[in-house]
């Protein structure tokens, strides 16, 4: 069984975050963005900028190596007076799926989330097979409604 140690991603592990991407890419290569001097300014001014203050990320390390990412955002919303948070993203490199990598991003984020008193998380569901069982299969969770995806 693969020791896997859950991180916060912060800017000082934005390397590793780097190198895992790429990994992504040699296995499944389907991304819909470059890794390019654009996009990693971008994401390291993200950690400085007041937008991303509801950001919450996470890196599952195996053997000192990143090798799944989990990241979220807080809601908070007038309506109800609650806040709620998005799953923005959940991904393992393909090599190390089916070892429990998500499973456990995804219980470390529902244990972050209760702690800071957020009780529901929403996100949007991938079409593909492998994506619908591992959502299927998260204890507590059903698959409702639809999501919308608007482009502004």
């Amino acid at each position: 069984m693969l020791e896997i140690v859950i991180k916060e991603y912060t800017k000082s592990r934005f390397s590793d975050c780097v190198i895992f991407e790429l990994a992504l890419r040699k296995e499944e290569n389907f991304w819909g963005w470059e890794i390019d001097e654009a996009y990693k300014t971008t994401v390291l001014n993200s950690f400085s900028d007041k937008l991303f203050k509801n950001a919450i990320s996470f890196l599952a390390y195996v053997d000192k190596k990143v090798v799944g990412r989990i990241d979220a955002c807080l809601i908070p919303s007038h309506f109800d007076g609650s806040v709620k948070a998005y799953l923005d993203w959940i991904c393992v490199i393909k090599s190390y799926r089916h070892n429990g990598i998500a499973q456990k991003l995804m219980q470390h984020l529902r244990t972050y989330l209760k702690e800071i008193g957020v009780n529901t998380l929403v996100g949007l569901i991938a079409h593909n097979e492998e994506a619908q069982r591992f959502y299927r299969s998260l204890p507590n969770a059903k698959i409702q409604d639809e999501g919308i995806w608007i482009d502004l």
